[in-house]
């Protein structure tokens, strides 16, 4: 397994927010939804994205956007549009007097907006850290706009087609389209910026960790492997991918963890073997150390 493939593992949509906002400028939404992840793309129409203090990001007809939260931010048909509708933590819609507009401005099914307006932006908001991966979180950028690919332009007409319907399992349909989107987009931008994965040393090392996560390492063994210096490989690790091999493993082992206590079935003793802990104890106290929770009250809490 590539260090690409350990990112791209996370997405696993579960119910996300998906809609398709119709609307004449000027417009502007305020997001404070506080979601970890969210994707949109402007099938008609441009748009600006502004984060608070930052700068104006440009979002043209077919580009998508993935913003990472929780921070709040507007995007907007122009940089200098006041804030007509907030978007809170629920999904709530409201008008700068606080009236509730969720309802009244729905007229499709997850279509929400005026019936005749010039932009069009699909939205698709993951609603928990757990559903894309904390490392491909720590990974992106606040804001993340990139021309769409051929695919990622047939996924677009797809999910555009497939958000207004009610179907059965129409809602796992469209969690599968989302997680492909943001896959794809990611995947592009993390190509072109290269990095580790192509490093003739680094890329074997983080293959073979991601490999084997339950096994033994140690930076001897990881360096024999790959053929230097047990020096000349934590040096160079911890230059491309910014830690040393035994606490991205470390790290690794712990983002593992956390997917496979989600199973209704799985135990801590079980979930610890197989991410390379020799006991309960130890996969619990290394998990509390960095996510400030135990195994079992991070599976509580995500339940």
């Amino acid at each position: 397994m590539d260090t690409l493939t350990g990112l791209l593992e996370g997405p696993k949509a579960r119910g996300a927010f998906l809609q398709k906002s119709v609307l004449n400028p000027p417009w502007a939404i305020r997001i404070e939804d506080r979601a970890p992840l969210s994707v949109m793309t402007m099938v008609r129409g441009s748009a600006w994205l502004l984060p608070d203090g930052g700068e104006p990001v440009p979002v043209r007809p077919g580009e998508v956007a993935v913003v990472r939260g929780p921070e709040p931010y507007t995007v907007a048909d122009a940089p200098d549009t006041p804030v007509q509708v907030t978007v809170d933590e629920e999904q709530r819609c409201s008008l700068r007097d606080g009236a509730d507009v969720s309802r009244s401005m729905l007229f499709g099914v997850r279509t929400w907006g005026e019936a005749d307006g010039s932009a069009v932006m699909l939205s698709g908001t993951y609603q928990e850290p757990g559903a894309i991966g904390r490392r491909l979180l720590d990974a992106l950028p606040t804001m993340l706009v990139r021309p769409p690919s051929a695919a990622d332009t047939a996924l677009i007409s797809l999910l555009a087609a497939e958000v207004s319907r009610s179907e059965p399992a129409q809602e796992l349909v469209l969690d599968r389209l989302l997680d492909l989107l943001l896959i794809g987009v990611v995947r592009t931008w993390i190509t072109e910026r290269g990095g580790a994965d192509g490093d003739p040393v680094v890329g074997p090392a983080l293959r073979l960790l991601h490999g084997d996560p339950a096994h033994g390492w140690t930076v001897a063994e990881l360096a024999s492997r790959v053929g230097v210096s047990r020096a000349a490989l934590a040096r160079r690790f911890t230059d491309l991918v910014g830690e040393p091999p035994m606490a991205y493993l470390t790290g690794w082992r712990l983002a593992l963890a956390a997917d496979l206590l989600r199973a209704p079935d799985a135990t801590v003793a079980t979930v610890a073997r197989r991410v390379g802990y020799g006991s309960a104890f130890a996969l619990s106290t290394a998990f509390k150390r960095v996510r400030g929770l135990s195994p079992r009250e991070f599976r509580a809490a995500a339940a």
